[in-house]
């Protein structure tokens, strides 16, 4: 066995063996203090259970050598072992399975009745015969299995402090469960519990995507691990005399270019180094026309004449030295010196690098006006797609729910048919359609539709509509109101929950819509956010700071969207049928 292997078998046991621990305390906690009407023969097995588990756990985490398979980053601290296996799913299914066939094994030892034991012990064997199958694929698969090894430093004081809750919940929860009035309320917890962690773990991806957004290219990878504290450089301006910035206006956008040549007397070729989107570029200027601006230079430190100072960077020369101007302490002000590279430490500062943002959006294509057209081509179709929905759903849901006409029942059935044919049927005759309107590369495409009513939005209004009392309907005609008054007046009120249920699902759809502008758009003034995140993430993907950027703007419409209108989002659930309408 390699010393991979070693390690995930050794971290695994020290995870089981400190689980079970706690499940030992618990089960003597019980003991200790039994609960009205508990069984103390199975309380007691369970405790012989999982005390031996924690010690051959525990055991074997202990003596198993745990080699990391690289210098610790943090010797002298205590480390927690992490594993993760990257392997194909059929051998993540052949893992389940070996955990489920020693639950239920175990389940059927500690079990009461017979028939409990003997229905454990079948669901073990099936599992084992499940396990058995995807390893056998995997085997024949070939796929390799690659362990990844880590460890977490921990601190004295934070394992003393995780031990200490560990201990205070698991009474507090045993002593809770005697009471009557306290019943209930140990699960209730362990649920409330498991439900935090669910949302941390889960809501790492997004935490993770922030804060990248916010962090310098520097800081993206890291020997110890992720950095979840980002920092920013300190910079100084600096009138450069040898390679001075300045600023013009061309093509009505403003640029920092530095000069190349002079051509003539009264004319200067420049190359733009902002916006990023236009590095590289040059162009013809008067002088007369630019204006100087200071060029943003690293701040350093650094020892100079056996003193600690603070300087700006203000040349990088041949062979990694550095020229540099001291800015403090005053009495070496404005002093310049060369060093090594090596000698300077880059000055920073915990806080967010804003500057991700503006530099993400400046590597757009100047036609786009810094994603502005991306926006308002986005706005266009979630406005127009919602309208639509809105309208065309809810006139038909109201035809079908409280008019009579001929074949009613039939058109319906007609209707719901059409959610059975998968979207890849109907694609290539769409394209023809629209083909032949001459609407490819336009946003037509992308918003007509919505006021051709979808089958499971008339659905859902349908089923909402027919839960109105009659009464309110024959009111209304009594008073005169026509067909159309009464379902604007009367019957559209009575469905905002799922009018606005059914907006925000539309919003959600349209604005994240990637297959749509992928089949019918080709011009870059025509994309809508979506497409333009992809293309984003195909140009500028290997820069994470700025695709993360990119990506939060992109989402926090939607985000925002669901935040403030989560209410209606959950009762959209509950309206869909979860709620038993």
């Amino acid at each position: 066995m390699s010393a991979a292997w070693f390690y995930a078998v050794g971290t695994l046991a020290t995870w089981v063996g400190w689980i079970a621990l706690i499940r030992t305390l618990a089960l003597a906690l019980r003991m200790k203090f039994p609960i009205p009407g508990q069984e103390p023969d199975r309380v007691r097995r369970g405790l012989i259970v999982a005390g031996s588990v924690a010690g051959v756990g525990l055991l074997l985490g202990s003596t198993l050598p745990m080699d990391l398979g690289r210098p610790s980053p943090t010797p002298n601290a205590l480390h927690v072992p992490v594993v993760w296996f990257s392997m194909g799913a059929q051998a993540w299914i052949a893992v389940v399975g070996v955990f489920m066939v020693f639950l239920r094994a175990v389940q059927g030892w500690v079990a009461v009745t017979p028939f409990e034991t003997r229905s454990r012990f079948y669901a073990s064997g099936v599992w084992l015969l499940v396990t058995l199958g995807f390893g056998a694929w995997h085997l024949t698969s070939g796929t390799p299995i690659e362990i990844i090894r880590g460890q977490i430093p921990l601190s004295w004081g934070m394992a003393i402090a995780f031990a200490t809750l560990a201990v205070v919940a698991t009474v507090a929860m045993s002593l809770a469960a005697r009471k009557v009035s306290g019943r209930g309320h140990s699960r209730a917890v362990v649920s409330h519990v498991a439900l935090l962690v669910g949302c941390v773990v889960f809501g790492l991806p997004f935490a993770w995507m922030l804060i990248t957004s916010f962090k310098e290219d520097k800081d993206l990878t890291a020997i110890n691990g992720i950095i979840w504290v980002p920092r920013v450089s300190e910079t100084a301006p600096y009138d450069d005399p040898r390679n001075p910035l300045f600023e013009a206006e061309v093509n009505r956008q403003k640029v920092v270019a530095g000069r190349i040549k002079e051509l003539a007397s009264d004319r200067w070729l420049m190359e733009i180094t902002q916006p990023l989107g236009l590095r590289g570029n040059t162009f013809e200027a008067s002088p007369d026309r630019l204006t100087k601006v200071p060029r943003q230079v690293p701040v350093v430190t650094t020892t100079f004449d056996g003193k600690t100072v603070t300087a700006m960077v203000i040349e990088e020369l041949d062979g990694g030295d550095r020229r540099v101007r001291i800015l403090e302490p005053s009495g070496l002000k404005d002093v310049e010196f060369v060093g090594k590279s090596d000698d300077f430490t880059a000055v920073r500062r915990v806080g967010l690098n804003f500057k991700n943002y503006p530099d993400s959006l400046a590597y757009l294509p100047p036609e786009t006006n810094f994603g502005l057209v991306y926006l308002k081509n986005t706005l266009i179709l979630v406005v127009l797609s919602v309208i639509g929905t809105l309208l065309s759903c809810s006139i038909v849901a109201y035809a079908f729910s409280r008019m009579r006409f001929p074949g009613k029942g039939a058109l319906f059935a007609i209707m719901l048919s059409t959610m059975m044919l998968p979207g890849a049927v109907t694609l290539l005759p769409t394209f023809l359609i629209f083909r032949g309107l001459g609407w490819v590369d336009t946003l037509l495409p992308l918003w007509v539709p919505a006021f051709f009513a979808g089958a499971f939005n008339v659905f859902l209004l349908r089923q909402f509509f027919m839960t109105i009392p009659m009464e309110l309907e024959d009111a209304a005609k009594i008073d005169g109101c026509t067909y159309l008054r009464t379902y604007w007046d009367v019957m559209i009120p009575q469905v905002k929950p799922a009018l606005a249920a059914i907006a925000i699902w539309t919003f959600m759809g349209a604005w994240n819509n990637f297959m749509g502008p992928l089949i019918y758009i080709n011009s870059p003034e025509n994309m809508p956010i979506a497409y333009a995140v992809q293309l984003f993430q195909g140009q500028r993907g290997g820069e994470q700071h700025l695709m993360m950027a990119f990506a939060t703007m992109a989402m926090l419409p939607v985000l925002l969207l669901f935040f403030f209108a989560q209410k209606y989002f959950i009762e959209g659930v509950t309206l869909s049928g979860l709620g038993g309408r």
